[in-house]
């Protein structure tokens, strides 16, 4: 195994929003290949009971940017949630700022995205317990995570949303999805990006995050 081009994969595969080529179409055929790779990531106890919602159609595709869009300003309008990195970081407030800006930027231009793919999973979680609700999730956001692998692996980006999960049960109006029986756990716009290749991202440590039979306890 070629770990440096393995090791490159996990750590240049970005939420890729002001750089998505919303001119490019993307081609039916690498989606469907990406989102093959992707049902190969691990489920509980095998069971695969995910789908892949993908959105092409230009008025569904304005319809469920509008639904994120306002939950995008009810969510920036909000104080900031404390962070790790927000404490720790020295530049904080700058990278936050092209963050948010990048945000916004996405939230304005997501209907122009080519493709829209809500992963879903079958049941729902709504007021289960922690161990239900990380055993569903587990299920499928692997598989999710996956496929923006697979998708940076072939030229395309996306970014990890789920904003519009404020308004699901209006987005699975829209789409014919079955609420009440299929849950959706987020939204990646695919497109492929524009200019050149990405670096690593940057990250806090994660030495003085990992312990060692004791939380707190570091090496």
């Amino acid at each position: 195994m070629d770990l440096v081009t393995v090791d490159k994969l996990l750590t240049t595969t970005h939420s890729v929003r002001k750089r998505l080529d919303f001119t490019r179409p993307v081609e039916p055929e690498v989606l469907e290949e990406c989102i093959s790779i992707a049902t190969h990531a691990p489920s509980g106890s095998n069971r695969q009971d995910w789908s892949f919602m993908v959105v092409t159609d230009a008025d569904k595709k304005k319809a469920i940017a509008d639904l994120y869009r306002k939950s995008w300003y009810a969510y920036a309008s909000a104080r900031p949630v404390e962070s790790a990195f927000l404490r720790e970081h020295p530049n904080a407030a700058e990278r936050m700022g092209r963050v948010a800006s990048s945000a916004q930027y996405l939230a304005d231009h997501m209907h122009e995205t080519p493709v829209l793919v809500i992963p879903c999973i079958e049941g729902r979680t709504d007021n289960a317990p922690i161990w239900m609700q990380a055993s569903v999730f587990g299920s499928i956001l692997p598989a999710a995570w996956s496929l923006m692998l697979a998708l940076r692996a072939r030229g395309l980006g996306s970014a990890w949303t789920s904003l519009h999960l404020r308004y699901e049960k209006e987005t699975a109006e829209i789409l014919g999805i079955p609420y009440d029986k299929v849950m959706q756990t987020a939204l990646l716009p695919v497109a492929y990006y524009t200019g050149a290749d990405f670096k690593p991202t940057e990250r806090l440590p994660a030495g003085p995050r990992t312990f060692w039979d004791s939380w707190g306890t570091t090496r």
